[in-house]
């Protein structure tokens, strides 16, 4: 195996696949572009016997079994058919009869982007089923491996099926997309000198999607990398936004109707709200979308500090989407150096203060850490005052079991920030508004959260109980 960025648990998993005395049933699910295919393919290397990647943006099961049967056509010791099966009944015989002529000790199959085999006629599962039930998990040397970008199907049809292959699932890996301390280990291959700040400039904008952070050029500044990816008219975080969303979902349209309206509220909308500005029904179908979006990590559904689950917020958080939506959308590929022109913007200013509160809410784990309190229970919230006449809010609340609830003020700035005067005392007044209006006995700490850390003022240590910066999140 070469070496690899990253995956750590993962790839643990993998190994202890591959010495197990058993057949495996391995499911691996994760959005487009986040390395799903290149996580198996680099673990197995030439030890997978059978790869089938299935055919995207076709309805027809016919042109899946052909696809089937071109690829095992290929196959030097396989058995040669002159036709393509006519079911998958049949497919999965041939399957079984080439595994048996072989005579490694694992037997490696990998179907890549399995739920686009699910056509309407296919009866696909059914036929996945027969063949791991009555002959791959009665051996010891099958390792069979499904992959799907569409993680709500993965979960819903596979992993929690409640049919013949209830429970049949061995392993699961859900691969999330990149920590900012993986993102910047991928980017320091090709750029040794990139600084802590152009990853999370560059990560506000992609997320820790590896195959978007892999095609930033080794001599571009993280501005440049985002005005020829996402502004040119050949960029390709330019031409991504529809192809994400229909490799994901069916009907794929309702999906994007929901994070176009999220996409207006950054604290989020609740499900009345959602329905009301989108235009949809009030049914299982929302309540199946919502879903979806969550499972496949697009939206995240949240309760904000005292209040009811039944009063919880949906908001949008893949920071691509966002990005597309608020910038790339609305501008004019003739333009010339659309980002580059835009950074100094308050615009700018607004969106990426923003970001990076969804960056920190994110990497929450670190946060915890650099505070000393990884092993404490909390609960992590939102606030808004609805009493304060300039609408006091607080993004992110530590409500810790050891009767600390810690407010972190969080900045995005090109240098240490200065805590004046005048934001002193904002702060001060917000700590008293939270505590008078939610009534809490515990002590309430206030850390700021900032990029270079904060200046040493006559404010900082009679106010603030923790300095963090962004480093926290690389160490």
């Amino acid at each position: 195996m070469r070496d690899f960025i990253g995956r750590a648990k993962e790839l643990k998993i993998l190994q202890q696949i591959d010495q197990s005395q058993v057949s495996e049933f391995v499911a691996v699910y994760g959005r487009r572009r986040v390395g799903k295919t290149l996580l198996i393919r680099n673990f197995y290397e030439d030890r997978i016997a059978f790869q089938l990647t299935a055919l995207a943006h076709t309805s027809t099961t016919d042109n899946q079994l052909l696809n089937f049967h071109l690829t095992f056509d290929e196959l030097e010791q396989a058995t040669k058919y002159e036709d393509p099966p006519k079911n998958w009944l049949y497919a999965f015989h041939r399957l079984k009869g080439y595994l048996k002529s072989l005579s490694v000790d694992k037997k490696v199959v990998f179907i890549d982007e399995l739920p686009w085999l699910d056509t309407d006629d296919a009866d696909f599962i059914s036929a996945l089923e027969h063949f791991w039930n009555s002959w791959a998990s009665a051996r010891t040397d099958i390792t069979l491996i499904v992959c799907g970008s569409a993680a709500s199907w993965m979960i819903n049809n596979l992993i929690n099926d409640h049919g013949g292959l209830h429970n049949r699932i061995t392993a699961r890996i859900h691969l999330h997309p990149f920590s900012l301390k993986e993102a910047e280990a991928l980017l320091k291959i090709k750029n040794p000198a990139i600084s802590r700040y152009q990853v999370i400039q560059l990560y506000m904008v992609m997320g820790g999607i590896p195959f978007y952070l892999n095609a930033v050029n080794p001599s571009e500044s993280a501005a440049q990398a985002v005005d020829r990816l996402c502004f040119s008219q050949s960029g390709l975080l330019r031409l991504e936004f529809n192809n994400l969303y229909l490799a994901l979902f069916k009907n794929a349209e309702r999906h994007i109707k929901i994070v176009r309206v999220l996409a207006t509220k950054a604290k989020g909308l609740t499900r009345a709200e959602i329905i009301k500005l989108a235009k949809i029904s009030n049914g299982g179908g929302t309540t199946q979308i919502l879903g979806e979006l969550e499972q496949s990590g697009f939206i995240r559904v949240y309760t904000p500090f005292k209040k009811q689950k039944k009063n919880g917020l949906f908001q949008l958080i893949d920071f691509y989407t966002l990005f597309y939506l608020r910038f790339i959308e609305p501008a004019n590929p003739l333009d010339k150096n659309t980002w580059l022109t835009a950074i100094d913007h308050p615009r700018y200013r607004a969106w990426s203060g923003y970001a990076y509160e969804q960056i920190c809410l994110y990497h929450n784990e670190y946060i915890k850490q650099a505070l000393g309190i990884s092993g404490i229970q909390t609960n992590i919230f939102s606030w808004r005052s609805k009493q304060a006449s300039d609408n006091t809010q607080i993004d992110l609340i530590l409500d810790r079991r050891d009767q600390v609830i810690t407010i972190c003020e969080i900045k995005f700035a090109k240098e240490p920030y200065t805590i004046t005067k005048s934001y002193a005392a904002n702060l001060r007044n917000k700590i008293a508004t939270f505590k008078t209006e939610t009534g809490t006995r515990k002590a309430v700490y206030l850390a700021l959260l900032t990029t270079y850390g904060l200046k040493n003022t006559t404010y900082l240590h009679s106010l603030v109980q923790d300095d963090l910066n962004m480093d926290i999140f690389f160490d």
